[in-house]
């Protein structure tokens, strides 16, 4: 959608600053899109899709079970495994779209169907995650404020970077090449940190609950594994289901932030600004939107983050028109190239690891 087709609804608001010379102030950026995205609708809830969805995983996942089922003692059964990794990572999106209260009317409600979902079907802690998603939320790309660049193996600030030893140290020197093949673990880690954090001190929201259906969900899912498979075509069809689930999550939202500008602690943003330049959208339409969840349209989920999946595609063309109005940079890019611009920028800040002579700068210099 263009500017030009928004531009008669976005108009009328704008009215109250003709005859000035200057743009309304940033701080009213965010008062005028949400005024238009309102009147548009665009904040109602979808229930026929979210509806339709359910339905549509539900049947994949009867498929994979039917499937592993008639297979047997069959090495095609790392197809179902490696199926399951996807319908999983689905799960995963509905999950976080519950917690951000885009599929059901009421915040409880909402709470709860994230929390079967994350918990009993993904595997994940509800109470960890929403917690540190909240956070990132409030404060993206921000240092010290935002979770999703603490260090946790990879490290996303120079700082972070130079200060890392040991086997960290080396991963840290090639980390942008070793990001995808390390999500290959993030699976495993997502899940050892659901335990950990059910099972420490700090106070947890439902405690017992998530507990619960975390041990629920891996009795269902593991035993059946192991009762149906041989010991080692069980252990390889988890380590399959995995490997594809860590790193359809990680590829599904290393996109959205990663090489996109960071905020220095102390630095003052209006919430416009600071959710749009820190946020990076996947272009490609309806195939992006299913493939991601929504989170393709990151920009507009960071502006809007009750708004249901099949809404933010429309919000697009009226955050466009806004930013284009502002003079307020919008990013967005192929799938691909948003890729390589995360591996880029992770090389960038892990030669912050390396020692002197070890650094291509200074060798070129050496070499000079």
């Amino acid at each position: 959608m263009s500017s030009t087709t928004l531009e008669p609804t976005l108009g009328p608001i704008r009215q109250t600053y003709a005859g000035t010379a200057e743009f309304p102030p940033l701080t009213q950026a965010y008062t005028e899109v949400s005024q238009v995205v309102r009147e548009t609708g665009l904040l109602a809830r979808a229930p026929w899709f979210y509806s339709l969805t359910g339905v549509a995983i539900a049947l994949a996942f009867g498929g994979v079970v039917t499937g592993m089922i008639l297979l047997g003692d069959n090495w095609l059964q790392l197809l179902m495994a490696g199926a399951l990794g996807i319908l999983f990572t689905q799960v995963a999106f509905l999950s976080h779209e519950a917690a951000h209260r885009q599929i059901l009317t009421s915040g409880p409600a909402n709470d709860h169907l994230a929390r079967v979902l994350g918990n009993g079907i993904v595997g994940l802690s509800y109470s960890w995650w929403t917690s540190k998603h909240t956070r990132h939320h409030a404060n993206p790309n921000r240092v010290g404020k935002d979770p999703d660049i603490d260090v946790d193996t990879i490290s996303f600030l120079d700082v972070d970077a130079s200060s890392a030893r040991g086997l960290r140290r080396l991963i840290t020197k090639r980390q942008g090449w070793l990001f995808f093949p390390l999500l290959t673990l993030e699976g495993i880690n997502l899940h050892v940190l659901a335990f950990r954090h059910v099972f420490g001190r700090g106070p947890v929201k439902a405690r017992m609950l998530e507990l619960g259906l975390l041990l629920a969900r891996f009795a269902i899912f593991v035993v059946p594994v192991f009762l149906i498979l041989p010991l080692g075509m069980a252990f390889a069809f988890l380590g399959v289901q995995l490997a594809v689930f860590g790193v359809y999550m990680g590829a599904s939202f290393a996109p959205n932030h990663k090489g996109m500008p960071v905020i220095a602690p102390g630095a003052k943003l209006d919430f416009f600004s600071k959710q749009v330049r820190t946020s990076r959208n996947v272009s490609g339409g309806w195939w992006a939107t299913w493939l991601m969840g929504g989170l393709n349209y990151q920009v507009e989920h960071h502006l809007f983050p009750s708004m249901a999946r099949p809404h933010l595609a429309k919000a697009r063309g009226i955050v466009r028109d806004q930013c284009a109005h502002l003079n307020v940079p919008y990013t967005e890019t192929t799938l691909w190239r948003s890729y390589g611009i995360v591996i880029a920028y992770l090389n960038r800040v892990g030669l912050a690891a390396r020692d002197p002579f070890d650094c291509p700068v200074t060798a070129t210099y050496r070499r000079a």
